[in-house]
């Protein structure tokens, strides 16, 4: 008897892809979309397609001739992902709700609505890859790196759990996404041409600070000018050793600065941020170097090199660290290189991961761009994916 297999059917390309192969090698497949989201305010006009998807989903189950259902998850959607989001924005911190939505949606509420149809796996359209093996005649499930680098998307998944990995298949992450488009597109697929959704995770594209301001209310407030020459990083260099110096972020005082305009809401902006500032006249153009939103302040730099945008290392606090990996997991005392992610698509990066009472303080080789409180940073031995948390400092 065939296995069972519920797939994320999205409307989109990847997940069309996805159920045809599955059904190629065997299974029995059934569709299942998810209705996440309703409201559109703040979203761009055509970027949140949910109910155009939907018809998508369903002429690609009819042509693949497997059974098509709907789920709304838009209660538990807004409450564990777009809830998480405001908190976040209004502390001042940059959330990555794509993590939340993976870990809380898709690989939990998504999972258990599955279960309804008594699956043996669910399936999504992810490019990544999982493995199995036993250690200590343990089965460990392995979250690997897609093999097409553009579309790896691996980093996305880096708040899952050996649990959702047991029963997850990801079907073409041993493709690149021209040969997925291909496939669909010899198969008659509707999706075949189907563009990328883009933007936060089921709402699509939005302009966040209308989004935001659907719970967070604009306040007018200060733009204070740090210069280059005057930041403390630019003239020293920090010794790495030193993990409360490398590891906390700079501290500005209402003092420090020259006042160079207004703004809306400290809330609205984050870290490395070039666009919605509206101050001209300067020979470079300004970036978000920090924000206070106690005190409703920005501080910006000149240009994309202005040394108040790097830092060595961040901070991960212990009840945020999260292995998937809990055979590897670290003990306080143990110093670890791995390579490091802190944004999708990022280059690795070579770090340094030192566990502590504190939590888990992670170095860097060379000094990242745009650290951002409330971002995740994912950790990787090679190809594979061992655990992330989310950045306290």
């Amino acid at each position: 008897m065939a296995l069972r297999v519920v797939v994320g059917l999205s409307g989109g390309v990847d997940s069309s892809v996805a159920a045809y192969l599955l059904k190629e090698q065997g299974y029995e497949v059934i569709g299942l979309f998810m209705i996440n989201w309703h409201d559109k305010t703040g979203v761009i006009d055509a970027d949140c397609p949910w109910d155009e998807d939907v018809v998508f989903a369903e002429l690609v189950a009819k042509k693949l001739d497997i059974p098509f259902h709907v789920v709304d998850l838009s209660e538990p959607y807004r409450e564990r992902v777009i809830d998480y989001m405001f908190s976040e924005y209004q502390k001042g911190r940059t959330p990555n709700p794509d993590v939340l939505c993976n870990r809380e949606i898709k690989f939990d509420a998504f999972l258990k609505a599955a279960d309804a149809y008594k699956p043996d796996f669910v399936a999504t359209g992810h490019y990544c890859k999982k493995e199995t093996t036993t250690v200590d005649g343990t089965p460990v499930h392995h979250l690997l790196a897609g093999d097409d680098p553009n579309k790896d998307q691996s980093y996305f998944l880096c708040q899952l759990s050996q649990q959702q990995l047991s029963r997850t298949l990801f079907p073409i992450g041993h493709f690149k996404k021209p040969e997925v488009r291909k496939i669909a597109k010899a198969e008659g697929l509707a999706s075949a041409e189907k563009k990328d959704s883009q933007g936060i995770c089921f709402v699509g594209k939005v302009h966040l600070p209308v989004f935001l301001q659907q719970k967070l209310k604009a306040r007018e407030g200060n733009i204070f000018e740090i210069p280059a020459d005057l930041h403390p990083y630019s003239s020293e260099k920090q010794d790495l050793a030193d993990l409360d110096s490398v590891c906390y972020p700079w501290r500005y005082v209402k003092e420090d600065g020259t006042w160079t305009g207004k703004h809306q809401g400290a809330h609205f902006f984050t870290v490395g941020q070039r666009k919605g500032l509206n101050v001209g006249g300067k020979t470079k153009p300004l970036f978000v170097i920090a924000t206070d939103v106690v005190n409703n302040r920005i501080y910006v730099g000149q240009g994309q090199s202005h040394p108040g945008l790097f830092r060595r290392g961040l901070l991960i606090i212990p009840q945020e660290i999260h292995w998937i990996r809990r055979d590897l997991e670290m003990q306080a005392g143990e110093t670890r290189d791995y390579l490091v992610r802190i944004r999708y698509r990022q280059p690795l990066q070579k770090g340094t991961l030192h566990r502590t009472e504190e939590g888990l303080f992670i170095t860097f080789e060379e000094a990242q761009r745009g650290i951002a409180a409330g971002q995740f940073a994912a950790w990787y031995d090679g190809k594979e994916l061992l655990g992330s948390g989310v950045i306290n400092e």
